[in-house]
C-alpha cells in the first residue's frame, strides 16, 4: 500500500517560501525548520504536507508538475494570494470557461486555484 504524504518544492529562499506557503495554505511547521529543509503540514489532517528543499533547480516551462488547490471562493483567494506575493500566469491556451486560475509563488513555482464552491468537504472535512 502507498500513501502520498508530502510534496517537495525546490526553493531558493527557504524562509521566504516557508512564510508564503504557510500563509497561502494555512499550514504550520511539522517540525522545527532547519537551514536545509522544512516540512509544512495542514492544521487538520487530510491534505499532503508541503516540504521545501532549498536547492537551486532550473525552471522549465511549462512545468512538468504543478499543484491544484481547490477554493471555495476562488476570486477572493486569488486576490489574497496576490497580496502574499503570488502572480497570476496568463496563458493563451487557457479555455475561456476554465475553472482554474494559473498562478505562481514568489519564486515561480506554478499552481492552479480551482473553483470548487459546491464541494461538500467545505463543511468540515479537510482534503477529501
Amino acid at each position: 500500500m502507498l500513501k502520498l504524504v508530502s510534496i517537495v518544492i525546490r526553493v531558493t529562499d527557504l524562509p521566504a517560501q516557508a512564510t508564503f506557503w504557510k500563509a497561502a495554505l494555512d499550514y504550520v511547521e511539522r517540525d522545527p525548520a532547519d537551514d536545509d529543509w522544512v516540512v509544512l503540514k495542514p492544521r487538520e489532517a487530510g491534505a499532503p504536507c508541503i516540504a521545501l528543499d532549498p536547492h537551486h533547480s532550473e525552471r522549465i516551462l511549462p512545468p512538468r508538475i504543478h499543484l491544484d488547490i481547490d477554493a471555495e471562493g476562488q476570486a477572493a483567494e486569488v486576490q489574497r494570494l496576490l497580496a502574499l506575493g503570488a502572480r497570476e500566469v496568463h496563458w493563451d491556451g487557457r479555455p475561456t470557461d476554465a475553472d482554474h486560475v494559473i498562478m505562481e509563488d514568489p519564486e515561480g513555482n506554478r499552481f492552479c486555484i480551482v473553483d470548487r464552491p459546491d464541494w461538500s468537504g467545505w463543511d468540515g472535512a479537510s482534503g477529501e
